[in-house]
């Protein structure tokens, strides 16, 4: 598997797109006015202490209070279930690890998402490229996805006997796999000078501000989705080109030859297709290539995925054209996932399949085409009707909630009222105004659709409404008015 990511920058924002054998597979976005804040550390102020929910909402310096859960302070931190840590004792009450007015150190590990506050823990981790350092945890863990027994005690000891000059303890990350020992070296010597540097800013900090900041999302990039399969990190900046370059130097030498200054004519992303990948991306409807298609529906709550035969009718007979279907959309699901970012709880709607056989091939086929994906996940069985429930760890935005805003006509329904359905809106409201108004005429301002509609189709209606409150009725075209928006003015 050939893979090249792409960097493109303006100076309002950062683009980063990931390519694996020429077709996009995740892309990050970053504006300099709403920067992501996961990995940011502050020097906080616990503002209000909330025994029943086990939480506390803590003062950072942002426009909403952050959420910190008992869970997520330092005695008991969340345990990652793709790193080795030892086994935690049971959460103490909220209100014997936390007081108001009480400062605190916390790191951002959930971006805010809609109305809800950013996610904090007191667990403290700094990635560097091969570890990630954990200076209150003195524990040395390694990567699961780091499979082989052999590497994985021999990247250990080398930790361990490193780390003992340290304090503190770390988590080797995958791309730490086949890492020599002045590599190791060279991480814990930068994680320890970032950590004094904290330190120090922490003493001088007021409450609520921010004393670290991740880096930029151009060298997170590079630090954090570069593995043995890149071949190429293509960058369309000058500027950043340098930035890069010389942080590849730094830290990643290894790095430094696959790195390419891209400075042509065309875009760098409409060279790879990407532009378009993004557009079809916002879409609910993804087509299969085998004439199939999947719906995706994101809401606040969920997301779900419909699984369509469509237009594939296949060539033996209904069950084999379903099976393969569904085993063409496992893979189209796992690339969407990544690509749209989608996070939480996820519903999987596969078309019904009667042979317990195909089922738990196609459930195996998802699992294995997930295998990418660097997100937290949870995956369940095939139920009865043919879902497929499953979790996805969601620490930013979707794509979608990162590029669009809700429709301010249907106010994220998906749908609005019908022309017919706001003709009778209209009629109930001119009855209620002639019994609190004595004017003689109602004056209707309305869309283009729903005034057309009142002078054909309900002319009549108009007529007996008129006869009946005494009254006249008049209408007037507002071009601005949504077709959902009207105003009746008595005159």
């Amino acid at each position: 598997m050939s893979q090249e990511i792409l960097i493109n920058v303006t100076p309002q924002e950062t683009r980063v797109a990931v390519v694996e054998n020429g077709v996009l597979q995740e892309v990050f976005v970053e504006r300099d006015r709403r920067r992501g804040l996961v990995g940011n550390i502050y020097k906080g102020k616990v503002s209000r202490v909330l025994p029943g929910m086990q939480a506390a909402f803590v003062e950072i310096g942002l426009e909403r209070t952050a959420f910190l859960h008992a869970s997520d302070i330092m005695s008991n931190p969340n345990s990652e279930p793709s790193e080795e840590e030892p086994k935690r004792p049971p959460v103490p009450p909220i209100t014997e690890l936390l007081s108001e007015g009480q400062d605190v150190l916390v790191q951002v590990i959930k971006d805010p998402l809609g109305s809800k506050g950013a996610r904090l823990t007191t667990h403290i981790t700094i990635p560097a490229r091969f570890l990630v350092y954990m200076p209150f945890t003195p524990h040395v863990g390694v990567s699961q996805k780091v499979e082989d027994p052999q590497e994985r005690e021999r990247v250990r000891r080398i930790v361990q006997e490193i780390a003992v000059q340290t304090q503190g303890g770390y988590i080797v990350r995958t791309a730490a796999e086949g890492a020599s020992e002045e590599a190791f070296r060279a991480d814990i010597a930068y994680l320890v000078r970032v950590w004094q540097e904290i330190q120090e800013r922490v003493k001088q900090a007021a409450a609520g501000t921010l004393v670290h900041d991740d880096l930029r999302l151009a060298m997170r990039a590079v630090r954090d989705l570069v593995g043995t399969d890149v071949e190429k990190i293509r960058i369309d900046s000058r500027e950043t080109y340098a930035k890069v370059t010389k942080f590849v130097a730094k830290f990643i030498p290894q790095l430094a030859e696959g790195i390419e200054y891209y400075p042509g004519p065309r875009p760098l992303f409409d060279l790879y297709g990407v532009e378009d990948e993004i557009q079809k991306a916002l879409q609910p409807k993804v087509q299969l290539k085998s004439g199939g298609h999947l719906v995706i529906d994101q809401t606040e709550a969920m997301t779900t995925i419909d699984v369509n035969t469509g237009a594939f009718v296949g060539h033996r007979n209904l069950e084999e054209t379903i099976f393969k279907t569904n085993l063409e959309a496992t893979q189209s699901i796992a690339r969407q996932l990544r690509l749209r970012n989608l996070g939480g709880i996820i519903i999987i709607d596969f078309i019904d399949m009667d042979e317990d056989d195909h089922k738990q091939q196609v459930l195996r086929a998802l699992e294995k085409a997930l295998e990418k994906d660097h997100a937290k996940m949870h995956v369940s069985s095939v139920s009865a009707l043919g879902l497929v429930e499953m979790t996805r760890k969601r620490t930013r935005e979707s794509l979608e909630h990162v590029l669009c805003e809700q429709c301010p006509t249907c106010g994220g329904r998906g749908s609005i009222k019908t022309p017919e359905t706001m003709c009778y809106e209209i009629f109930r409201e001119i009855l209620r105004e002639s019994r609190q108004f004595e004017s003689k005429i109602f004056l209707v301002l309305a869309a283009p659709t729903v005034v057309d509609r009142m002078l054909d189709e309900e002319s009549n209606s108009v007529a007996e409404l008129e006869a009946f409150i005494s009254r006249q009725v008049r209408f007037q075209v507002e071009t601005q008015y949504s077709q959902e928006q009207y105003d009746v003015v008595p005159m």
